[in-house]
């Protein structure tokens, strides 16, 4: 079973969301060790399902069942289903925070927006938060492909959504993050040290004056007009 740690950002935000009399959603302390394989991270994920959602608190292990989704970036993706005692089966996504990465993402301004865009209908809707992670319902759909994005009517509509996705308020500022974010990210990896002596070597060739160049060209592109590969 997972640690019971300090409580961190995403307890913070829930607990903001229910002063504020915002959609309510679960919260726990437990931890899940993303570092585990799944078949040992798998009664983990069940202790913090049950800490969470008490309806399951009392269920066997055996009635869950928990498997990998991919296409997560900075998260490991969970499909977790339960067949309740009402022989239903349902299922919900553990989304667990990759390690160290909070400290170039923002979790608790995500957290916040995937709050409201929740509400408004975009993506998984959020149902609960814990220690390192959240848990949202599962969504059965498959990725885009290439031959869709090209149909005519699909493409229309992405635009109708990602109109009203942009008209959602969000609390906080509204300056862009991309450079914020970028900054966090050179920061970071202009100061690494590796104990291997090959991959040391291989960071080592890297000119991370170049690469500050390069950042306040493109930074400055946008603020002039000019466009990257076009003549100005």
């Amino acid at each position: 079973m997972g640690a019971a740690k300090k409580i961190w950002n995403e307890m913070e935000v829930a607990a903001e969301a229910r002063e504020n009399g915002s959609t309510e959603f679960l919260s726990s302390p437990l931890i899940v060790d993303t570092s585990l394989s799944l078949p040992l991270m798998t009664p983990r994920v069940i202790a913090l399902c049950k800490d969470l959602f008490k309806q399951w608190s009392k269920l066997d292990d055996s009635r869950f069942s928990v498997d990998t989704v991919s296409g997560g970036i900075t998260n490991l993706l969970l499909k977790v289903t339960v067949k309740e005692e009402s022989g239903n089966d349902v299922s919900v996504t553990v989304r667990l925070y990759g390690p160290n990465t909070d400290i170039v993402i923002n979790r608790q301004r995500e957290l916040q927006a995937i709050k409201y865009l929740s509400a408004a209908g975009f993506g998984a809707k959020l149902l609960a938060v814990f220690g390192n992670g959240m848990v949202q319902s599962f969504i059965n759909a498959r990725t885009l492909t290439p031959a869709d994005m090209r149909n005519p009517k699909l493409a229309a509509e992405i635009a109708k959504q990602l109109r009203r996705f942009h008209q959602v308020e969000i609390p906080g500022s509204k300056e862009p993050q991309l450079w914020n974010d970028v900054s966090k990210f050179f920061e970071k990896a202009s100061s690494l040290k590796f104990d291997e002596i090959e991959k040391q070597s291989m960071y080592e060739t890297i000119s991370f004056k170049e690469v500050q160049k390069e950042i306040v060209e493109l930074k400055i592109c946008p603020e002039n007009g000019t466009g990257i590969g076009w003549p100005s």
